[in-house]
This record gives structure tokens, C-alpha cells and sequence, in this order.
């Protein structure tokens, strides 16, 4: 895609969230705005993609408060169109992502700590800033990342989140040399997981419906694969809920080892986590651990690591016209691998 400079009382075409609705009403409305103008500091970005994210979702379903109207989208690969003052980390033409973490204060002990994740003032791309669901968009050049060469805007989309917090996901959930990953769902985020768990040495047993994503686990390398509740070959020593419903949250952790920890990657669950046998499934010191937005240095780690396996990701392409109809196929999991809008 060629950059082009900023030009002011240009136009751009956005789908635009202005009020909580089920994506089954189709509440993102296809509007044109003016071209948003940078800031110091702040770079101006010609998109290219954005992938489809659960958490857009979220958003528009009212399970994470949103600034409204936004636009939604944070899996964003573009070119570099306009410069603010003081910006000189990217030049006019170069290729641009910008991720779930849109801002953080840098002051607090959570900031100063490598923890700007959990920093108060942390804001989200796409919800409480303006995202990717639009021809053009903006952010502080020290929260844009370089791509790397090798993947295409379309491969490159789902790195920037379902890549770059599976791999928090993964680290998190203390995984070791030869112990056995389960991993349940299997949609954007996992299909990504997985290849970096092998990548890394472990065993990976994948717990998911549907024929379509078993067939994906087999063909990534999965060494046991089956219903979410079927029963595996043997326990688990650690595990990612990647699915969005509570439901899960005890058939996972019957299955989990000793000692092991159980990461929950959807916390927003659209259905609430059962009433369980405490004794039964959370006694030998299993752990749940909650995994909470990202880190700059998450990203960054991410894609250098994406690049030396290299990670392929499956991607289904949607035009922006479309965004409507690609959340809802998402919603009902008819779709397999990552989703990706093509804008422009």
C-alpha cells in the first residue's frame, strides 16, 4: 500500500460504535470522518489491516466499557501518512502496527516496573482511543512497532494481539521443558500459541468443538486433540483458557496436574463460571491466573520471536464493509484461524 501525506479536510471511511447492542443487530455503523490530525509526538497511519479481535466483541456486546462513540480495532498494520511534531522515529512510507496497548502513564510503580499493563491510566486501542476499524488512524510513535520484512499486512495483523498476548499467555502460565500444555478453544490466539509452544519443546494437547479447528490443531502439530471435554492421555501441567464462556473454567482445571496453574486468556466470559467442588478440582495447589492487557516489551519480544520461527498464521479476509457480518461469524466460532479486515 503507498503512504500518502496528509492532506487536510481529507475524508476517511470508519465503522463507528455509538451505542451498546448483540452484534446480531449489527451496531457498527459505516461513517466518514475527517482524517484525525497528529499530535506531537504522534504519527499518522494509513491502514492497511486490522484484524478481528473477542475483545471488539466485548465492546460492543457492553462487557468492557468502551468510550462511545470509537472506533473499534487494534490489530492494525499501515503506513506511516503524516508526522506530528517531534516525531522522528518513523519516517513518511514505513510500515507501522499498532497494538492493544495504546497508552500508559510511564510515572506510576506499575510503569516503572516493566508493568505499564496494569498502569491506571492504561488505555486500550480501539476502546478508549480511536482504532483500526478505519482508513486512517493515530497514536504516540513510541506505542507504533515495526513489522517485520517477512510477513505480509495480512500475516502480520494477528501478531500484534492474538500473537503477542498468547506469548504473555504462555509465559505466564509457567509451562517447562517437557510438561504438557492444554490449550481450550482454538481460535486466533491459540492457533498461534501453538506454534510457539512447539517452537519451544513442549507437548500440546488442544481441547476444542469442531472438526474444522481439530483438523488446524493436527496440522500445527498438536500431539492429542479432542472435545473440550473429553479426556486427555494423561493430566495436564498447565493450561489456557482461550474460550469465552465460564463453563470451561472447571472442566479445565479436572483435567489439570498437581501443582499445575490454569491461565484464563478471556476473562470478559459471556456466561458466568459454574458453582464447582473446590476440594475436589482447586486442592493440590492448582493455581488461576488472569492474564490483563499487554506490554509494549510483550510486542516487541513477540515479533522478533514470530520472525526467527517463523510463525504462519491462518487468516480469513473480510473488507471493512463487512466488519458487522465478520464479528458475528466470529461470535458464533464459524470461523477458523484469525480474521482480518482489509480497509483499504
Amino acid at each position: 500500500m503507498e503512504a500518502t501525506k496528509y492532506k487536510p479536510g481529507v475524508e476517511l471511511k470508519a465503522r463507528v460504535l455509538r451505542k451498546i447492542a448483540p452484534i446480531e443487530e449489527r451496531p457498527l455503523e459505516l461513517m466518514e470522518l475527517s482524517v484525525p490530525q497528529p499530535k506531537p509526538g504522534e504519527i499518522l497511519v494509513k491502514v492497511s489491516v486490522c484484524g478481528v479481535c473477542h475483545t471488539e466483541l466485548d465492546e460492543i456486546e457492553g462487557r468492557l466499557k468502551a468510550k462511545l462513540p470509537v472506533i473499534p480495532g487494534h490489530q492494525i498494520i499501515g503506513r506511516v501518512a503524516g508526522l506530528g511534531i517531534g516525531a522522528t522515529g518513523f519516517k513518511i512510507g514505513d510500515r507501522a502496527g499498532i497494538a492493544w496497548i495504546h497508552s500508559a502513564c510511564g510515572k506510576c510503580h506499575f510503569c516503572k516496573e516493566g508493568n505499564e499493563n496494569l498502569c491506571a491510566e492504561f488505555q486500550g486501542t480501539g476502546c478508549q482511543a480511536d482504532g483500526g476499524y478505519a482508513e486512517y488512524t493515530v497514536v504516540a510513535e513510541r506505542f507504533a512497532f515495526p513489522i517485520p520484512e517477512q510477513f505480509t499486512d495480512v500475516q502480520a495483523a494477528p501478531l500484534l494481539c492474538a500473537g503477542a498476548i498468547g506469548s504473555r499467555d504462555l509465559r505466564l502460565s509457567g509451562i517447562k521443558r517437557g510438561q504438557v500444555l492444554g490449550l481450550f478453544g482454538f481460535g486466533s490466539s491459540a492457533h498461534i500459541v501453538i506454534q510457539i509452544a512447539k517452537y519451544q519443546g513442549y507437548k500440546v494437547f488442544v481441547f476444542t468443538s469442531g472438526e474444522e479447528h481439530r483438523s488446524l490443531a493436527k496440522k500445527l502439530g498438536a500431539d492429542w486433540v479432542g472435545n473440550i471435554d473429553d479426556n486427555p492421555p494423561q493430566k495436564v501441567n498447565c493450561a489456557i483458557d482461550f474460550t469465552p464462556v465460564g463453563e470451561i473454567v472447571p472442566v479445565a482445571l479436572s483435567v489439570l496436574e498437581k501443582g499445575g496453574r490454569l491461565v484464563i486468556a478471556v476473562i470478559r466470559k459471556s456466561t458466568l463460571i459454574p458453582s464447582m467442588d473446590y476440594a475436589s478440582l482447586l486442592w493440590d495447589e492448582k493455581e488461576i491466573k488472569s492474564v490483563a492487557n499487554i506490554t509494549r516489551q510483550d510486542v516487541k519480544d513477540f515479533l522478533l520471536l514470530a520472525a526467527k520461527i517463523p510463525i504462519v498464521t491462518e487468516a480469513n479476509e473480510f473488507k471493512l464493509e463487512q466488519a458487522n457480518e465478520a464479528l458475528l461469524l466470529l461470535k458464533q466460532v464459524k470461523v477458523c484461524g484469525a480474521v482480518v479486515l482489509k480497509i483499504q
